[in-house]
């Protein structure tokens, strides 16, 4: 009886440490998939190359993911857990609309500076690489939530595809490097795009109001 319950002690122990080194190698291959995507991009990461950098064989990876579809969902995973997008919660308590925006833009604009390398390999390869689509056509859907978030507080009740299409740019990645190219912080970055919708919603009102209010008296006061 003994010598029977020290077996299935031993085999227990053993199918453990199995599972735990089968956890570890797949850990390796998903953190060796994450730094190849950021450099040098998806559409340069093989096999060969996952196994490499994990230090395991091509036949171990297929293994843990028999498709590219599976590993990559596995590596956006991991990587969206280190790297969150800001949480509208965080702009959610910001009364004036103009204002929320300048707070949502600075957040999203302070994440894209410290993710930059990940983002630029991933958008420059979505065309190429159709494993890609799923994790990125979901960061699209969040982006295009926060940006049709804004819009509907700042003019509840009303059609707001202008104001909407307006932020939809600003919120973009592409936006975000092609202000960054021209050397421009992050904080002016978002009051130059507040600037944009400031600039959609004076084109709103009607031609009497807009002229008053560009009137000198309007000014001088």
């Amino acid at each position: 009886m003994n010598a029977y319950v020290h077996l299935m002690a031993k085999r227990a122990y053993t199918m453990k440490n199995r599972a735990e080194s089968q956890e570890a190698t797949r850990r390796r291959i998903v953190e060796a998939t994450v730094k190849l995507h950021e450099s040098p991009g998806p559409k340069h990461t093989t096999i060969s190359a996952i196994a490499e950098e994990a230090g395991v064989q091509r036949l171990t990876v297929y293994r843990h993911f028999p498709d590219d579809t599976v590993l990559f969902q596995a590596c956006s995973s991991t990587w969206f857990a280190r790297n969150p997008p800001p949480d509208p919660e965080l702009w959610s308590s910001v009364a004036d609309g103009l204002d929320r925006i300048g707070v949502a833009l600075k957040a999203l604009y302070g994440y894209y500076a410290g993710t930059a390398g990940m983002w630029t390999s991933l958008y420059r390869d979505l065309d190429e690489v159709e494993a890609l689509k799923p994790s990125m056509s979901g960061f699209a859907a969040y982006l295009e939530g926060v940006a049709d978030g804004l819009a509907s507080y700042i003019d509840p009740g009303r059609d707001n595809a202008d104001l909407a299409a307006t932020l939809r740019h600003a919120v973009q990645f592409s936006t975000w490097m092609s202000l960054a190219r021209i050397g421009l912080g992050d904080a002016v970055k978002a009051e130059l795009a507040v600037r944009w919708v400031a600039g959609t919603l004076n084109d709103r009102q009607p031609k009497s109001t807009k002229e008053e209010s560009r009137s000198p008296a309007a000014v001088t006061g």
